[in-house]
C-alpha cells in the first residue's frame, strides 16, 4: 500500500533590501535579481533548492523593507526552528539583503495571491544641496516645493480610478488599469519628504509616475485640476515625469487577519523613518 507523501513545510519570509545593485526582485534575463540571491542562500541550507514566490515585483534600483515571499521545503530537509533559519539565511546573504522574519505557515498561504494591499513610500530630499548620505535612497529635488499644494492635490488619487495615465508601457496590451488607493499623502521631516501611497494593487511604475507628477505640481507646472484631467485622459503622455527608481521603497504588504505581515519599519535607521507633521 502506497504511503501518502507528506506536505512540505511552507516558509514565509519577510525581506528587506537596498536595491541599488540589483535588477529588481524577480529573476531577470540580464542582471542579478534579489530573488536569485536569496534562492542561492536557501540552496546552501536545503538540497532541494527551494524557489521563492514573492508578493511583489520591484523595478531595478527600487528598495524594500517589507517584501513577503514564501517557499516550500521537504519535511525531511527541515531540521531546525525558524529562529535559527533566520540566522542561517542571513549568514549566506550580502549586507544589502536581509531576512527580517521567517516562520512556518499553512501550505495554503500564498505571498502574492493572499496580499490584500501594499504600502509604498517614496523619499525626496528637497534642499538646494544633496545629502550624500541619502544619495542611494532619495530623489534630490533642489528647488523648493509647494508642500501644501502637493498635499491638496494628492487627494485626487484617492479612491478607485483607471490609472492608465500613470503606468509605463510594458509592450503588451493592458486590459485592466483600475486600482483603488486608500492613502496618498506626504510627510515632512526638515528637507526629507516622504510620499506614502497605499492601495489594493499597483501598475508598472505607477507610484513613480504619481510622485513625479506631484513633484512637478509642487514646482508650479501643474494644478490639481490638471491631475483630474490627466486621470480622465487615460493617456500616459499627459502626465508628469516618472520619478527615479532609487527613491522608492516597498514598505509593507498587507494580508487578511491571521496572514498580516508582522515586520515593522522600526528596523530602518532614523533618517529613513520620517515623522508625521
Amino acid at each position: 500500500m502506497a504511503h501518502a507523501v507528506p506536505h512540505p513545510v511552507r516558509l514565509r519570509l519577510t525581506l528587506a533590501f537596498e536595491g541599488t545593485h540589483y535588477a529588481g526582485w524577480q529573476h531577470q534575463a540580464s542582471g542579478v535579481a534579489v530573488q536569485e540571491v536569496v534562492e542561492k542562500a536557501l540552496a546552501q541550507l536545503f538540497p532541494s533548492r527551494p524557489r521563492l514566490q514573492g508578493s511583489s515585483r520591484t523595478d531595478s534600483g527600487v528598495h524594500a523593507l517589507g517584501l513577503v515571499a514564501h517557499c516550500d521545503v521537504p519535511r525531511t530537509e527541515f531540521r531546525f526552528p525558524a529562529a535559527k533559519l533566520l540566522l542561517a539565511l542571513n549568514a549566506h546573504l550580502p549586507e544589502d539583503i536581509r531576512v527580517l522574519a521567517a516562520r512556518r505557515v499553512p501550505v495554503g498561504f500564498h505571498a502574492r495571491f493572499d496580499a490584500r494591499g501594499k504600502q509604498y513610500r517614496y523619499l525626496v530630499w528637497n534642499h538646494p544641496a544633496a545629502n550624500p548620505l541619502q544619495r542611494h535612497l532619495t530623489w534630490h529635488v533642489p528647488r523648493q516645493l509647494n508642500l501644501a499644494a502637493i498635499r491638496d492635490a494628492a487627494r485626487v488619487f484617492l479612491g478607485t480610478h483607471d490609472f492608465r495615465a500613470f503606468t509605463a508601457n510594458r509592450g503588451v496590451p493592458l486590459d485592466d488599469a483600475v486600482r483603488t488607493l486608500t492613502r496618498c499623502d506626504v510627510q515632512r521631516r526638515g528637507p526629507l519628504l516622504t510620499f506614502v501611497i497605499e492601495g489594493n494593487g499597483f501598475l508598472y511604475k505607477m507610484c513613480r509616475a504619481i510622485v513625479g507628477t506631484l513633484v512637478q505640481l509642487g514646482l508650479g507646472r501643474l494644478t490639481a485640476a490638471d491631475l483630474e484631467r490627466i486621470l480622465a485622459s487615460r493617456d500616459r503622455r499627459t502626465a508628469g515625469m516618472t520619478a527615479p527608481a532609487h527613491g522608492l521603497v516597498l514598505w509593507q504588504v498587507h494580508y487578511a487577519r491571521g496572514k498580516r505581515n508582522t515586520a515593522r519599519p522600526a528596523a530602518v535607521p532614523d533618517a529613513r523613518r520620517p515623522a508625521r507633521t
